[in-house]
């Protein structure tokens, strides 16, 4: 398929993340490659129960400078920061235990490489092989960083389901949006 081309919301947006340690930056510096690790449903976990997203992508790069004598602070460029990276859960207690395949992750360290996608359709699956069974079956529009997965808080409710702010890390720059298309 191609790129969403409407307005809409993003229904069946997910957000995947490979669970290999990344021990070499230099191997996911590019969008090939990191498109590359969500070719099969076996080598990532798909974050599920996501309530709220953050935003995704590269922050600009501008400053506020105060300047003496006028009414407005002057903007320069300087160095972005990564915006923070918070995905709000409905928190289920089984599905982060330190034994789970997301539980394991959570504060250990190390690096992993995650794929966020925006979809107005749910497709098969969240892997990127082109054809029906995956992406390739519904518009998709897909960004990927490799970051750490940092800390997860629950927060314990009395009136609606019980959540959970789970904590990223960027570790590198953001790329994409790329698509995933029938072959």
């Amino acid at each position: 398929m191609a790129h969403i081309t409407s307005i809409g919301a993003g229904i069946f947006s997910a957000m995947a993340v490979n669970t290999t340690e990344i021990t070499d930056l230099t191997s996911v510096d590019d969008l090939t490659e990191l498109v590359g690790k969500f070719t099969s449903a076996a080598t990532f976990t798909e974050i599920k129960n996501v309530r709220e997203f953050p935003q995704i992508g590269t922050p600009a790069n501008i400053v506020n400078v105060p300047v003496y004598g006028q009414k407005t602070s002057s903007q320069i460029q300087g160095q972005s920061d990564s915006p923070n990276l918070e995905v709000t859960l409905n928190y289920i207690p089984s599905e982060w235990t330190p034994s789970s395949a997301l539980g394991a992750l959570v504060g250990n360290g190390k690096v992993y490489a995650f794929q966020f996608s925006m979809l107005n359709a749910k497709p098969a699956g969240l892997h990127t092989t082109a054809g029906a069974t995956g992406l390739g079956s519904v518009n998709n529009s897909n960004f990927y960083f490799v970051g750490k997965i940092e800390a997860l808080l629950v927060s314990p409710q009395l009136t609606d389901a019980n959540q959970a702010t789970l904590t990223l890390s960027s570790q590198g720059g953001f790329f994409g949006p790329a698509t995933v298309g029938l072959t």
